[in-house]
């Protein structure tokens, strides 16, 4: 959603990176310092060269039970983009 993201970098949507996050996603948010446990699956869709959807269902510890609203805060712009994940439940003000 560029609206709320804003527009995305050029080497976010070069077909370099495009292709690697489709191939090896665990390898790519390596980069990015976010470590995927071998066990979780990962799903890339990469819709457009804007767009592309890594999705990790994954609630962080400790937040069993919290509204929408509570969970807000947790989830950044980088976990948005797919590059880390949500943050944990400390740092929910």
């Amino acid at each position: 959603p560029s609206g709320l993201l804003g527009i995305a970098p050029s080497w976010y949507k070069s077909r370099e990176y495009r292709s690697r996050a489709v191939r090896e996603p665990r390898k790519v948010l390596a980069e990015f310092g976010t470590e995927i446990d071998s066990c979780q699956k990962i799903r890339v869709h990469d819709s457009t060269a804007d767009h592309r959807y890594l999705v990790l269902p994954t609630r962080p510890e400790g937040t069993k039970g919290w509204t929408e609203e509570q969970l807000r805060p947790l989830v950044t712009r980088d976990c948005m983009v797919g590059v880390t994940l949500p943050l944990g439940p400390q740092f929910n003000q």
